[in-house]
């Protein structure tokens, strides 16, 4: 397993999350992660319009991929875990590491969101 391997099968989750296949995404998580489905699944903003990989860096026996989710009330970024299992990459953990709120479409004003050390977000 090398950077592109994990790279494209990061993409792939990307594309299904922005697609509406959550199952396709699923494809890539641990099994372990499947049996937190419901946990794992809250750190997504689903649905998604649009996800993007920010970083992708060798990390001890694996690597860490950072991901730029956006849905429609918010906007995530989640660090991602990623070893070889059964000869593919694979999804082990994912943790948030921002969340910002966005401003609705009706507001023009927008929303000057600020995070506090728990990860909440807070409008201000």
């Amino acid at each position: 397993m090398d950077e592109q391997d994990v790279r494209d099968r990061a993409a792939a989750v990307c594309a299904a999350l922005v697609a509406g296949d959550v199952d396709g995404a699923i494809g890539a998580f641990s099994e372990e992660l499947r049996r937190n489905l419901g946990e794992v699944l809250t750190l997504f903003p689903l649905p998604a319009t649009d996800a993007t990989i920010e970083s992708v860096e060798r990390g001890g026996s694996g690597f860490i991929v950072v991901l730029r989710l956006v849905g429609e009330t918010d906007e995530v970024t989640l660090q991602t875990r990623w070893k070889e299992r059964d000869g593919r990459a694979t999804l082990i953990e994912a943790s948030h590491l921002s969340s910002t709120e966005r401003a609705s479409l009706g507001d023009e004003a927008g929303v000057d969101g600020a995070e506090d050390e728990s990860g909440t977000v807070t409008a201000g």
